[in-house]
């Protein structure tokens, strides 16, 4: 089936709905800690800096488990680093419930953040090798359910927490995690074979075209990471209540939700560089708007801006990579790109707290917004750098 093919097919339509709501319920839970952070401020006398470690716990771990598990879905063990992923979710989970210390915080953060650095590369090897000529809009509509769930995430917790208290949103996700094990153990994960060699992955940085795509998602994920750190802190020192934190999260995702998989099909008919050219200096410019406006409803309409940047950028990237990636190693690039993305997230969230709490938002979003131009600069270098290099594009694992 080709790309403008499978791109008329309505999403109701699409056999990989089960696998992205799998994404979708993942991502909820991670994302339901960002809305929170406020809310432990408050109950349990967190400092920012502390509150920057909980929120960047999940991302090294998730680093840890995409460069040292992804490689196993490339040696055929797509369908256990997904169940297992899947019940690490669950325990973490019910680690926020029984909380009440800090590192008890962190350490439930750190399993969960291990959950996700299984699921997803493997999840993403799975699509790709089932239709590989449909990369972008598959990726796409998976972006789009992980977004979703990011953010639909927080306002069901903000509404949780009004109803029950603190822990009755982490009490749901054990449940809903607990169904999801069930129900992931009758889904069909089985993949093409691989090879059964161990390869090493960091020689995948030498691709040009990898380059390229790494760089725009450093970009990319430090914007994410300085947004996710600091978000309900900034709409709360503006007066917003946990609720509209919440649905602020929520709104963020409808332009995603509609335009990712316009954006991965885009990356794969026009190019990389074509897409995170302008989507990243919009996202960009409303990063440095966050630092400088204190109207509460200016700053929410600010963030749409930036999704509907971000509902490309994040797609394109993952396409950029599949694309450049040799197809016995798809789980292994797309883990490498998540795990550099995570290990900046991790970093930037814990030093965005601390920067938050001793300088404010000003200095905080203005160095996000010229660290994002920067980088994107070095993506644009690289992309031309490969074009003009002898090295085929055809020579990554999706055309």
């Amino acid at each position: 089936m080709t790309e403008s093919a499978v791109a008329t097919v309505p999403l109701r339509q699409d056999p990989n709905v089960p696998y992205y709501a799998v994404t979708a319920v993942l991502t909820m839970g991670y994302g339901s800690v960002f809305t929170l952070l406020a809310e432990f401020r408050n109950e349990f006398g967190f400092s920012e800096s502390q509150l920057g470690l909980i929120a960047s716990a999940g991302f090294f771990a998730g680093f840890a488990a995409q460069v040292g598990l992804a490689q196993l879905a490339d040696r055929g063990r797509t369908s256990q680093m997904i169940k297992f992923g899947v019940a690490l979710a669950a325990v973490g989970m019910l680690g926020m419930v029984v909380a009440d210390e800090l590192w008890m915080f962190v350490a439930s953060r750190v399993v969960f953040g291990l959950s996700t650095g299984a699921v997803a590369p493997a999840m993403r090897r799975l699509l790709i090798t089932r239709d590989p000529e449909a990369v972008g809009t598959t990726l796409g509509r998976l972006t789009a359910f992980d977004i979703t769930g990011f953010v639909l995430g927080p306002a069901l917790a903000a509404v949780m927490v009004e109803l029950g208290g603190i822990r009755l949103p982490f009490i749901v996700l054990v449940v809903a995690n607990l169904v999801l094990l069930a129900w992931v153990g009758r889904l069909d994960l089985t993949t093409p074979p691989g090879d059964g060699v161990k390869r090493a992955t960091l020689p995948l940085l030498r691709i040009p075209r990898i380059q390229a795509a790494m760089f725009a998602g450093v970009a990319f994920f430090l914007t994410l990471a300085y947004f996710e750190a600091t978000w309900a802190l900034l709409l709360d020192d503006n007066g917003a209540e946990t609720w509209l934190i919440g649905v602020s999260l929520s709104l963020f995702t409808i332009p995603m939700i509609v335009l990712a998989p316009t954006g991965g099909r885009m990356a794969q008919e026009r190019g990389h560089a074509a897409v995170v050219g302008w989507s990243i200096t919009v996202a960009a410019i409303c990063t440095l708007a966050y630092g400088w406006v204190d109207v509460l409803w200016l700053l929410l309409a600010v963030s749409l801006i930036h999704a509907l940047a971000d509902a490309f950028t994040m797609p394109a990237n993952q396409v950029a990579v599949a694309s450049a990636t040799p197809p016995e190693q798809l789980a292994a690039g797309q883990g490498l790109f998540s795990a550099a993305g995570t290990l900046v997230s991790g970093l930037v969230a814990y030093g965005a707290g601390a920067l938050y709490e001793a300088e404010g938002p000003k200095l905080l979003f203005t160095s996000a917004s010229v660290a994002m131009i920067v980088f994107l600069a070095l993506s644009l270098l690289r992309y031309r750098a490969a074009e003009a290099s002898s090295v085929p594009a055809e020579t990554g694992g999706v055309r």
